[in-house]
């Protein structure tokens, strides 16, 4: 295996990543632009609207912290943080 992205789904992505940010947790947007609107595909004509399943999943996504020297501690600090943002 090769656990290296914890990656989650939401609607309020955007608005998840600056309160995470906000609360010292560190989080990224690795793919942030579905495949057929990336320049290296641009060849194959695809414009926004082809794939709408894959363009709202790239809006939605979030990677959220994972390694291997993560302890209990961060993995529970990361967790209240999350839950943090849905209590508000």
């Amino acid at each position: 295996s090769a656990y290296h992205l914890y990656v989650v789904r939401h609607p309020q992505r955007d608005e998840l990543k600056k309160y995470l940010e906000a609360n010292q947790v560190g989080c990224a947007l690795h793919y942030p632009l579905p495949l057929h609107l990336q320049k290296c595909y641009a060849s194959l004509g695809y414009k926004a609207g082809d794939f709408p399943v894959s363009e709202k999943s790239a809006s939605q996504c979030l990677s959220l912290p994972i390694y291997p020297e993560m302890t209990d501690a961060q993995i529970q600090r990361v967790a209240e943080v999350i839950k943090g943002f849905f209590a508000k």
